[in-house]
C-alpha cells in the first residue's frame, strides 16, 4: 500500500513518505487512509472530495471505501489523539475511510477534469 501511495502522490522525500505513512490507520482489519487526510493531501477540502466520490459512488464499492460506525470514529480518535468534542471542533459526520483500492480510484478522479 505505501508504494502505491509513493506513486500516485509523487512523494519527494523520505519526510514526505514519513507524514503518509502516519496518515495510514487500520480499521476493521484493512490499512485506510481517512477523506480528510487525502483531501489535505491533494489540497481540496473534504467536502470537495467526498462530493466527488458521491458523483462515482458506483466506482467505490466496500472494498475500495467505508464510512466508519460512531464507535470505530470514536475508537480511532483515542489512537490517535483527537481526543477533545464539541461545537465547531471536528466534523459533524462521520468520516469515510479509503483502502489502497478507494486510493487509487481517487487519484484517477483528482486527476481528471
Amino acid at each position: 500500500m505505501h508504494h502505491q501511495i509513493i506513486v500516485e502522490l509523487k512523494i519527494k522525500t523520505m519526510d514526505e513518505l514519513q507524514i503518509i505513512q502516519n496518515l495510514i490507520y487500520e480499521v476493521r482489519g484493512v490499512k485506510v487512509m481517512l477523506d480528510k487526510d487525502l483531501a489535505e493531501l491533494y489540497h481540496v477540502t473534504t467536502g470537495n472530495l467526498n462530493k466527488a466520490v458521491k458523483r462515482n459512488i458506483r466506482r467505490f464499492p466496500s472494498d475500495f471505501m467505508f464510512q466508519l460506525t460512531k464507535e470505530e470514529w470514536d475508537s480511532l480518535r483515542f489512537q490517535i489523539g483527537i481526543l477533545e468534542v464539541g461545537r465547531g471542533k471536528y466534523t459533524k459526520f462521520l468520516p469515510h475511510a479509503f483502502t489502497e483500492q478507494g486510493l487509487a480510484m481517487n487519484w484517477f478522479y483528482s486527476t481528471k477534469g
